[in-house]
Formats: structure tokens, sequence, C-alpha cells
């Protein structure tokens, strides 16, 4: 090869660099880093391209290259700018004692060189440290001085990395509107081209950060639209890391869940490995996405995953516990995390949860408590959106404590906050308990508008559970008939078994018993309408999903019986008929026909009215004609085949 050809092709691959084209600057550097020596500006050039197309260990090694080559050469500044990226990678990679290794590298080569650019990049990364730290004062000063570098040097990353960490540090000290101001110019300054690659997801990613901090989704959901734009102009597709994390969250909540799912799931597959902590994050919002649309199932693994690699799954997983029946439980586990949170904006996340899951259990004081809490937080940093959380505990607190008028007026109020700040799920939710607040106030043409309104949104979004908790309040609000197919459950010999194995062991075996029947239930579409004893009483919507469950929650249990030696045994009766919904509950001769038909089913067997089995076209045994208990016509059952 030629001496000219290596040239001709670096000015190619310099060129790609310039334009942003990632892929085509890897390949050509990665190429000649093969057949030539490359310079260290170049190395540190497909260091950069081998970030920007997900090669994170090869961007590793290649900034270490880098750096030895500008030390070789006597350029330290150059080699004190590699140790610092060293230094954010590393941390990223939870080597903590590797990343402190380059930073000390990093002082020892730019301390005393006060006078440049390069000790400005420092003083940037000690005024992050120093945020991170909690010392809002001394970031405040750093930034002062690296910002005045970056302006006196002519170098508009590092003035303006500054500036956005000011900000950052004037919002953490409570001067909101000082600190955005800050922050959005330099936002601006990035999506509008400025400002190179890095910097631009630095700025962006913080912003989003800050914007979440104090829940403004409006100002963060305007950044991302901008940062997408600029993403589209590089051919950038979208930034990795917590950037993707962050923008996942943000579409989640402006309702584009297909969207924020793939995000989602994309930084779980680029980040397990390079940045465990960012993936717990990622994993943390994919199990939030699953949890709206009612993949309780799914949604558990992913709070498992995050769990495993840093990141306490909460309000998650107390929100799943709730969905499942267990919201004592679940209220031990967010109290355990407000416990050891000091952190307001945390706080804020963890008390609408509260909130709800409290006045579950009939803790009205607890409840009005919390949401005391969150109205502070909101009037502290003047949040819109915090300000709407609250009103909605607040709402809910007054409904609770039998103050419909207040429930309304707050409630309308957090509606309206919601809307604004294109947050339609979070308003969907609103206008449930509104509804719920018309109905107690005797308006019941306003609580039928507010749940066709809920209703659309939620089946927009996908919003499975919240579309079946808008049916039910349908069904109570009018007290119509409606047709439902009901399932019956109920352990056989629990007394014996009980007996059996003792009070330790019984009482495992019916927690995982509950525990799995629950996430049939939910699997299937299922309504758990009550659960007394060892039984459950279940409304679903068709026979095809109340028998697909009765088959499932058979072979689930014949499966663990194979599996571990024991599994309780379960009778199931189903049966399609008219009810009414009357608080909560269904009544009717129906009910009654679907609980007796479960009683005559043996341990371990499925029984069904003839009719609900031929519905769901379901393979079964031949009719019988029964007596049933209670009911004057005979009805016709058979036994359905689940094996």
């Amino acid at each position: 090869m030629t001496e000219s050809t290596v040239d001709e092709r670096l000015e190619r691959a310099r060129g790609a660099v310039a334009r942003c084209a990632w892929s085509e600057a890897y390949e050509l550097l990665a190429a000649l880093d093969r057949e030539t020596a490359l310079s260290p500006d170049d190395l540190a050039d497909l260091a950069r391209a081998s970030h920007w197309t997900g090669r994170m260990n090869e961007c590793l090694a290649t900034w270490e290259r880098a750096y030895l080559l500008y030390l070789d050469g006597g350029d330290r500044r150059g080699a004190g700018i590699a140790a610092l990226d060293l230094v954010r990678w590393y941390r990223h990679k939870l080597q903590p004692a590797v990343a402190a290794g380059w930073l000390r590298r990093a002082e020892r080569l730019l301390g005393n060189d006060h006078d440049s650019a390069e000790y400005g990049y420092l003083l940037y990364r000690r005024a992050a440290d120093a945020l991170g730290a909690g010392d809002v004062d001394a970031a405040t000063a750093l930034t002062a001085e690296a910002q005045e570098l970056g302006e006196r040097f002519g170098d508009p990353d590092l003035q303006m990395l500054a500036q956005h960490e000011r900000g950052l540090a004037l919002v953490a000290r409570g001067d909101v509107d000082e600190g955005f101001a800050l922050i959005d110019e330099a936002a601006a300054a990035a999506v509008g081209g400025e400002l190179g690659p890095l910097p631009t997801a630095i700025v962006y990613c913080n912003t989003i950060s800050a914007c979440r901090d104090v829940a403004d989704y409006g100002r963060a959901g305007d950044w991302t639209d901008a940062a997408k734009r600029w993403c589209e102009r590089q051919t950038i597709n979208g930034f990795p890391g917590m950037c993707r994390v962050y923008r996942a969250e943000v579409m989640r909540l402006r309702g584009d869940w297909v969207a924020a799912r793939e995000d989602a799931q994309l930084a779980c597959d680029e980040l397990r490995d390079w940045s465990p902590r960012t993936a717990s994050e990622a994993f943390y919002e994919l199990g939030e996405i699953r949890l709206r649309t009612g993949d309780l199932e799914g949604a558990e693994q992913a709070f498992r995953q995050a769990h495993e690699l840093g990141r306490e799954p909460v309000p998650g997983l107390a929100l799943l516990l709730h969905a499942r029946g267990e919201t004592a439980r679940a209220a031990a586990v967010l109290e355990r995390s407000l416990s050891e949170e000091r952190d307001r904006f945390a706080r804020a996340r963890l008390l609408p949860v509260k909130v709800e899951l409290a006045l579950a259990l009939g803790r009205v004081g607890e409840a009005a408590e919390a949401a005391a809490e969150l109205r502070e937080i909101a009037e502290r940093y003047d949040s819109t959106t915090l300000g709407a959380a609250a009103a909605t505990a607040e709402g809910a607190v007054a409904l609770a404590a039998g103050d419909v008028e207040g429930a309304i007026r707050t409630l309308r109020a957090a509606l309206q906050a919601w809307r604004a700040a294109d947050m339609p799920y979070e308003a969907g939710r609103a206008r449930i308990l509104l509804a719920k607040a018309y109905r107690e106030g005797g308006d019941a043409r306003g609580a039928e508008l507010e749940l066709d309104s809920a209703r659309v949104t939620f089946e927009r979004l996908g919003a499975e559970p919240d579309l079946r908790a808008v049916s039910a309040l349908r069904s109570a609000d009018a007290g119509q008939a409606t047709r439902r197919t009901f399932l019956f459950t109920d352990m056989g010999d629990s007394t014996t078994i009980a007996g059996a194995l003792g009070d330790e062991a019984w009482t495992a075996v019916v927690a995982w018993h509950d525990r799995t029947l629950r996430e049939l239930f939910a699997a299937h579409g299922g309504e758990e309408v009550d659960h007394t004893g060892d039984g459950f009483f279940v409304a679903f919507d068709t026979p095809r999903e109340a028998l697909a469950c009765a088959v499932a929650i058979q072979q689930r249990l014949a499966t663990h019986r194979q599996a571990s030696g024991f599994a309780p045994p379960v009778r199931i009766g189903v049966h399609e008929a008219d009810a009414r919904r009357v608080d909560g509950n269904y009544r009717g001769r129906g009910v009654h026909e679907a609980a007796r038909i479960a009683a005559l089913a043996k341990t371990g067997e499925i029984y069904a009215s003839a009719a609900t089995a031929s519905a769901a076209d379901v393979r079964h045994g031949a009719p019988s004609t029964v007596e049933l208990k209670g009911v004057a016509e005979p009805v016709q059952i058979v036994t359905v085949d689940w094996r």
C-alpha cells in the first residue's frame, strides 16, 4: 500500500468524523489501524467512533492506546484529555478504582497547567464530582472558572458544559428558574449544532435528568424532540447510555409506549455489559412500561434484573405487588424505601404511590400526610407536574374522607394540569378518581363522561388493567345487568393438608398459591372480585378467557407438582351468566350457579356449564344434567379436559 493511499483513506476517515458518520469512520479507521500506525489524534477519533457505534470495550482500549501515544510524544494536554475520557467510561463500567487512577493521572498532567482549555476540562470534572457529593458551592465556583477558560480559549464545548453544570448546581440549591435559564441556553447551543457530539449528548442527558428531578416533563419532552432532530441531522441513531433511558421515560409519560419500550429494550441490550448501573435504570423503565400494559410477569422479570444490577425497583415493585392483591406487602416495601430516602425529588416519585396504597388499606391519615409532603415539595420547586401529582393525591384523600365537593374541585384542577403537561396516562387515572367523586356526588352523567374519556385514552395506550377498572366502574355506575363469565376456585382438603404440613409450611404454600393464581388471572384479563379462605371469585369478559385461565391454573399446578413434589389440589367451576355489579361485587342467580358448579367439581378438575364450554370451544366430556342447590331449574355441566 502506498503512502498516498493511506493519506487518502485518512482524509476520508477524518471527513467521516467531521460529518459524524460514525459507522463509516469506524470502518475506515479500524482498517487503517490494522495496517499502519495511527497518530494519537486519529486513535482518539477511532475511540469516539467505537463509542458511537456501541463498541465500548474497544473504545476503552483505544483511548488507553491514544493516551500512551500522546504521552510518548510529549503532549501532556492530549494525554490529560484522554485520561479524563477514561475516567468517564470506567465509572460507567462501575470500576471506581480504575477511574480514580485515571483521574489522578489527569490531575498530574493538567493540574498545574492553569492557562489552558484542558485545565478547564479538569475543573469541569472536579465540579461534577463536587455536585455529585452535594457540595453545591464548590461546584458553582469551579464551573465559573471553567467557563471563563472556555470563553478565553474559544472552546464552546467547555464553555457550555461548565455553564450547564452551574445550572444543575443552582437547581440543586433550589434556584430552579435561574438554574434552568443556564441549562436551557446550553441545551439550545448543543442541539443547535454548536457543540461536538459527546458534549451535546452530555448536555441533553443532564438536561433531561434535571427536568426529571423537578418533574418538568413538558420541558423534557421539548428537549427530547429537539435532540431527536439533531441526531437525524448527524446520522446518529439516538444517544446511547443513560440518555436513551431518559428518553424512554419521557416517551412513556407522553403516551408513546411502543417507542418507549423499544428504546428501553435497546438500552438494556446496549448497556448490560459496560454500564451495569445505567442498565439497571433501563430494566426498571422496561418494567414500568410492562406493568402499565398488564404484563405482570414481564414487569417482575424486568424489576428483578434492575435489582440484580443495583437499582432498587421502587415504586414499580410496590405497584406490581398491589396489582397482584398483595397491598400490605406493597406498602411495606415502599415504606422501607421512603424511610431510607432523603432526596426530595426521589421522595416525590414515591409519595403518590404511598397515597394510593395507604388508601387501599384504609389508612386515610397516612395518605393525607404523604399528600401534604408531596404538596410541600411541589411548592418548594414551583413544579407544575409535581403540583398535578399533589392535587391528584389530595383529591383521592378528600374522596376517601367523604369531602366530595373538595375532591371534585381538586381533581378537576389536577386533570387540567396533567393535560397541560401532555401526560395522558396520568390524566386518565385522574379521570377515574374524578368519575368516582362525581358518582358519590350524584352526578351520574359527569361520571359517565369522565369514564368514557379515560377509556379512549387507555385503549390508545394499551393500558389493559386500567381499561378493566373503567369497565368495572361503568357497570357499577349503571347498575345494569352485564354478561360476564364467572370462575370460582377452591382448595381441596385444605384443613387436612394444613395439619399435615404445619402452620409455617402451610402459610408458605397458601402464599405461593395466591400469588400464582393472581398472576394467571391478570394474564388472562380476569378481575378478582373476592378472595375468601382458600378460594377466589373472578370475573372475565368471555368464556374463552375464563376457561383458558382455568386450564392454565391446573397446568401450572401440575407442573409445579412434578418439579417440587407438591402443589395444593384445586377445583374450579366456570359459568357465563348475566349479573348486576353492586358495590364492587356481582349479584344475581348466575353468580350462585357458578359457585354451585364449582362446589360439585372434584379436586384437580374443571367443571363448566355446557353452554359456557361450547362458547369457548374447549375439549370436554359428555354433558350431564345436575340439580344445583338453591337453583330451581337443572343445569347441564361438563368436565373440561385440561391435560
